[in-house]
């Protein structure tokens, strides 16, 4: 048995889950009545295959920048260390179906991007490390499986 970590993902069977997939992983009650909804946007398999780096800063500044376009209740977007996905945070919005909606929505947007947002040294801190074809390659394969994003854990558990 694996003990028990403060961090939900942690916590996470990684070899259980099947990517990519799109997970609430955490909500939080907030002591004045607003809730956080934590969504785990999984692009690549755990411990089989990850995202390049340009490629994955890139998809973050467009994915960032455009889901607000589309989502009104964003409080962050941010990748995960281990370079197989995102994380997507959400002020007093449940609606788990309205989000997948919202990341079609976005995806699209990163094929429709002729450049990457704040892709400079004023913006960036490290605008050198940048990928627009690969953001955009990332986001043909995620749109490609979007049938499967309800799809989290291998053999359906």
């Amino acid at each position: 048995m694996v003990q028990k970590m403060n961090v939900e993902s942690f916590n996470l069977d990684h070899t259980k889950v099947k990517a990519p997939y799109v997970r609430l992983a955490g909500v939080t009650h907030g002591k004045n009545g607003d809730v956080i909804h934590k969504y785990d946007i999984r692009v690549k398999q755990p411990n089989k295959e990850h995202m390049k780096m340009p490629a994955l800063h890139s998809l973050e500044h467009l994915l960032a920048e455009n889901v607000r376009n589309h989502l009104d209740h964003v409080v962050d977007l941010s990748p995960m260390g281990c370079q197989t996905g995102f994380y997507l945070a959400v002020l007093n919005h449940d609606d788990y179906d309205g989000i997948l909606v919202a990341l079609e929505k976005t995806l699209n947007d990163v094929l429709a991007a002729k450049e990457v947002p704040a892709c400079n040294e004023v913006q960036c801190g490290w605008a050198a490390s940048h990928s627009l074809e690969g953001a955009q390659e990332l986001a043909r394969e995620l749109l490609a499986k979007k049938e499967e994003w309800k799809d989290i854990f291998v053999d359906g558990e």
